[in-house]
């Protein structure tokens, strides 16, 4: 597993000594893996000091929550490793004074005794000190009696709720207290996708099955309460809700806050998936999103997967939850909408250019176009394969796409010439279609429209000067010509090709034939062409041996259309 470290026996104090870094309100105590707010006072001049930490691997937690508002001090072990007893009584000693001390605990056995042992020793110190321990994991429900759940995600919330009370100089009882009741109504459980690596180990944790996911493990690498086949994303996050809400027991019109925590290794697309469905199903539930978060909050290392996190909220600890803080990884106010705004962008205008021509070859080309759909749909696969190795892998769902739109669009038009399928063609392509193929494709056929409503006759030449505009126009838009490895180096030869059929007067099935067989050879030509445009150009000689995923489309319609006996325009 490739990481960018120096040494896996000095990456978390690297780690720590980047973090303070990059934030002027942190410091670094030299002789332990603690993080503490710079502006901290003199002992008589301190408020309850609020401690967290554990192993690192979990970061932006801990060092990414000290700050004003939130924790005076994070304390930092290996990686997945409780800090030692001696690291967590020099955060005390660093932060607190005669006010006290809240250590906010996740429930693992090594940090319940050292923080605990820590605890002990700081009070014989004379420093008054309490511990809040948060076992949110609802995954263990039917494992383990609700003290030895392990503490995950919702430590979070927790220590902005225990934070902000501190700030506003709350005694340390009341502190604790609000600390201790909020973690006994918050609930939290995970699903992996895959394991993670700690750096000291160099191999992942477990291993899964290529369609296989883990629900409700920890946040140490370790497996979790069951296995199963990847499933929906929607279907997922109901698994996860509503596993805690059957724990918590939340009545109907409750409250509460929702936390979707990217594990480590999950996109934002894929978060804003969960997230969405999580708050619909809260709101199915019949309970009240107050606040909500989604982002990276309490990683393990990069595990790919996510966890959801469900609080109770009264109001204080939405006032709580809403004071301000200047601790750098606090993923901000959170608040939601009562429901997703989603608006309308009205009609479309009408088209701007009639393109009606005289002749009467619609339902030929309507034909033609629902063979190339199929042949799209088919060749999905190998389109997808060719512009993963030089591309960003999109063009077999966006030919998919296209013959989806081909489809709708031949079904709804009864235009009878040619020209008007085409334009009509070209806007449901514009529209169905991301990237560069959708502009692409509507501006060539677009401008084959206008061609052909200039031509006097519907014949074979006419159509060949259709082809031709409508290739010139994709060149025009785009800037490339042939030899540049686009899809031009299809579309050039089999204009070409079509041109000279009609020159010899073969017929329209022969001249197609010979369009198509020409546009698949300049396509396999590609191959052995330097790209000069569009992604694959970064890459260089790298792209050479395989074709062009954009060339190959091209001959993959033509030659549907070539292959269809009906499609001969005359």
């Amino acid at each position: 597993m490739k990481k960018l470290i120096n040494d896996p026996r000095q990456v978390v104090r690297e780690m720590l000594e980047g973090i303070v870094a990059l934030h002027p309100g942190l410091a670094l105590l030299a002789e332990y893996d603690v993080v503490l707010r710079s502006d901290t006072p003199g002992p008589a001049q301190r408020k309850v000091a609020v401690i967290s930490g554990g192993g690192a691997g979990h970061e932006p937690a801990h060092a990414g929550y000290v700050g004003r508002g939130m924790l005076h001090a994070a304390v930092s072990g290996d990686v997945f490793t409780s800090p030692s007893v001696d690291a967590v009584l020099a955060a005390i000693h660093a932060v607190a004074g005669p006010a006290g001390a809240l250590l906010v605990v996740k429930n693992y056995t090594g940090d319940r005794l050292n923080f605990g042992l820590a605890a002990e020793l700081a009070r014989a110190g004379g420093i008054p000190t309490e511990i809040v321990v948060v076992a949110d994991d609802v995954a263990l429900r039917d494992t383990v009696p609700d003290e030895r759940r392990r503490g995950i995600a919702g430590t979070v919330m927790i220590h902005k709720i225990v934070g902000a009370l501190a700030e506003a100089g709350e005694d340390l009882q009341r502190v604790a207290a609000a600390g201790r009741a909020a973690a006994a109504v918050t609930g939290t459980m995970g699903v992996a996708l895959g394991a993670c690596t700690i750096p000291a180990a160099g191999t992942p944790g477990f291993s899964l099955g290529a369609d296989e996911i883990e629900l409700g493990l920890g946040i140490h690498g370790e497996a979790g309460i069951a296995r199963q086949k990847i499933a929906p994303a929607d279907a997922i996050t109901d698994r996860l809700l509503d596993t805690i809400l059957a724990d918590r027991g939340y009545a109907a019109g409750t409250p509460v806050a929702l936390l979707v925590n990217n594990l480590g290794g999950t996109t934002t697309m894929e978060l804003a998936v969960v997230a969405r469905r999580a708050l619909a199903r809260l709101r199915e539930r019949g309970l009240v999103v107050g606040r909500a978060w989604a982002g990276t909050l309490l990683s393990a290392l990069e595990m790919p997967g996510c966890s959801l996190s469900v609080m109770a909220l009264d109001d204080a600890r939405l006032a709580l939850l809403d004071e301000p803080t200047q601790a750098p990884a606090w993923a901000g106010p959170g608040i939601v909408p009562t429901s997703a705004t989603i608006v309308s962008a009205g009609e479309p205008p009408p088209e701007s250019e009639a393109v009606v021509s005289a002749d009467a070859l619609g339902a030929t080309v309507r034909h033609a176009a629902l063979a190339a759909a199929v042949a799209l749909e088919a060749a999905e696969p190998l389109l997808t394969e060719l512009d993963s190795r030089a591309g960003d892998g999109d063009l077999g769902i966006s030919m998919r796409r296209a013959a989806d739109a081909i489809r709708a669009s031949c079904a709804a038009s009864h235009s009878a010439d040619a020209a008007s399928v085409l334009a009509l063609l070209a806007g449901a392509l514009r529209r169905a279609i991301g990237g560069s193929s959708g502009p692409f494709y509507a501006v060539g056929l677009l401008r084959a429209a206008r061609q052909l409503t200039r031509e006097a006759e519907s014949d074979l030449k006419s159509w060949s000067a259709a082809f031709s505009a409508g290739v010139a126009a994709v060149s025009e838009l785009g800037g490339a010509k042939g030899g540049d490895r686009t899809m031009l180096d299809a579309l050039l030869p089999a204009a070409e090709a079509l041109a000279a059929a009609a020159r010899r007067d073969l017929t329209a099935s022969a001249a197609w034939a010979e369009a198509a067989e020409a546009a698949r050879i300049g396509a396999e030509a590609t191959a052995g062409m330097k790209p000069r445009l569009g992604r694959a150009s970064y890459l260089g000689d790298r792209a050479l041996g395989a074709p062009d995923g954009g060339a190959v489309a091209v001959s993959v319609w033509l030659g549907a259309i070539a292959d269809r006996s009906a499609s001969r325009v005359e």
